[in-house]
């Protein structure tokens, strides 16, 4: 970005750098560039971290920036998994099933309960801190791991959660881009489908595609009204094997691919976000879906390593889904502002996974209910947005080039080194897991109680949920 012709100048950020607990430093750093700039600027955060410390000085702000009026804390609580998940039980937005285990038992009862494996999360990853080999979100595949996570709880600064895993697959992982003025009155949304990521189906979008989808947009939409939600959101679908689109994660600021949603005039959520803080007309949306987005180095790294899209015939467009159980519809200004005509006809996207009921206080089921066969029309593939490409600014796309190369000849020179060294790479990962994570290792004062196994521990659980010694070796990773 720091190579683009159209970036007039950069402000260093605060030299301690960003720490949502303590925003001073942030209030203290954007003061000054405000001053040095001499008049009110839109201020837009781009990450969650930003988002987060932005809205906390906000009021300190309101002269010097233009920035969107978020409710009291709401960037915290949206990007807090254990409140999300809250939220989405009252309203009855599908959310993968979710414990807060209380105990360390509690949490091996509870991955047996769930299935195993199982995703664990720290309820506010903005706290972990650096160095300790903790991670946002884990894969965990035995009761053990589980225990152990729960047992750096103190540690992580947040509670655990531990979710049901739903296996990604090819039309499983689905966005929700969108921006809005006061109240949640919607300005540019629009729903995609993630083709390809990286890493392999776990990770960023590589290649993404606008497709209009009634499910995930109402959900979306239903869930920005709720909230009084005004600035841009990113909200991240999987759906499971029922159909149902469950809401995996909420960002309180642009996600990586909001290019994708650009519509035939040019018009982007940023674009219409800076329209409205600066009390222009935002015009309404023409046309759009069927754009795809390529990030050109991660689409590179994911069409080596795992399966490459499938184009879809209008015969597979056609498929059984789960119905949309009725919900509170947008008001009419709203769908008109938001869904060109010619979209909005009954059955103008894929299936409709649902907004199924609400499973309880620390989680929401989501039922589905069986439903009609649903036709989704062909959508015309449109213009191709690439992430680093532009024949008018090249330098970003040529520096982009350079440090991924580099990184590829680092990886490669490391990789021979230790192929020379003769120590294998699960030896050298076990290794500094053992010294890095002393207290995952098991002891007589780590046996699992009897309780730990649930009632729906299979036999032989008491072996598998006891101390960390009687897993694997790699069973020390914190993965």
């Amino acid at each position: 970005m720091g190579r683009s012709r159209y970036l007039r100048a950069v402000h260093p950020g605060p030299s301690g750098g960003l720490d949502p607990e303590r925003p001073e430093e942030l209030l203290e750093c954007l003061t000054g560039v405000a001053e040095r700039i001499g008049r009110p600027a839109v201020l837009i955060a781009m990450d969650d971290l930003s988002a987060i410390a932005v809205s906390r000085i906000a009021p300190m702000l309101q002269d010097r920036f233009r920035i969107p009026h978020q409710p009291d804390g709401l960037p915290a609580r949206v990007a807090d998994k254990a409140e999300l998940s809250r939220l989405c039980a009252r309203w009855e937005i599908p959310h993968p099933e979710t414990v807060i285990p209380a105990s360390g038992a509690e949490a091996a009862e509870a991955a047996w309960r769930l299935g195993l494996p199982v995703v664990a999360k720290w309820s506010r990853p903005w706290l972990l801190p650096a160095g300790d080999g903790l991670r946002s979100t884990t894969l965990v595949h035995t009761a053990a791991e589980a225990r152990g996570l729960y047992e750096r709880s103190a540690e992580a600064g947040s509670p655990l959660l531990l979710q049901r895993f739903l296996p990604a697959g090819p039309d499983t992982d689905w966005f929700f881009h969108g921006c809005f003025t006061r109240d949640g009155h919607p300005l540019l949304v629009g729903s995609g489908r993630k083709e390809l990521s990286w890493p392999v189906r776990t990770g960023l979008t590589a290649m993404g595609r606008w497709l209009p989808d009634p499910a995930v947009e109402e959900a979306g939409l239903r869930l920005a009204r709720r909230l009084g939600y005004q600035g841009i959101l990113d909200l991240d679908f999987r759906r499971d094997e029922r159909g149902c689109f469950r809401l995996v994660d909420f960002n309180p600021r642009p996600g990586a691919q909001f290019r994708l949603f650009t519509d035939g005039a040019g018009l982007d959520v940023v674009q219409a976000l800076y329209l409205d803080l600066t009390g222009q007309r935002v015009p309404e949306p023409v046309g759009g879906p069927g754009r795809v987005f390529v990030a050109e180095n991660y689409a590179l790294l994911a069409g080596l390593r795992g399966p490459l899209p499938q184009r879809r015939s209008a015969a597979a467009a056609v498929a059984p889904v789960p119905a949309v159980p009725p919900a509170p519809a947008p008001a009419p200004a709203a769908a008109a502002a938001t869904i060109p005509a010619q979209e909005a006809a009954p059955g103008a996207a894929g299936r409709a996974g649902g907004v199924g009921e609400s499973g309880g206080a620390s989680g929401s089921g989501g039922v589905a209910r069986p439903g009609p066969v649903r036709a989704a029309p062909p959508v015309e593939r449109g213009r191709v947005e690439l992430a680093w490409f532009a024949a008018d600014d090249v330098l970003p796309f040529l520096a982009m080039i350079a440090a991924f190369l580099g990184r590829g000849a680092g990886k490669g020179a490391r990789g021979a080194w230790n192929r020379l060294s003769g120590v294998p790479a699960r030896g050298r990962r076990t290794a500094r897991a053992v010294a890095r994570a002393p207290r995952q290792r098991g002891g007589p004062e780590r046996a699992a109680p009897p309780d730990a196994q649930g009632p729906g521990a299979p036999p032989g659980a008491a072996e598998q949920t006891g101390t960390a010694e009687t897993a694997e070796p790699d069973g020390l990773v914190t993965r």
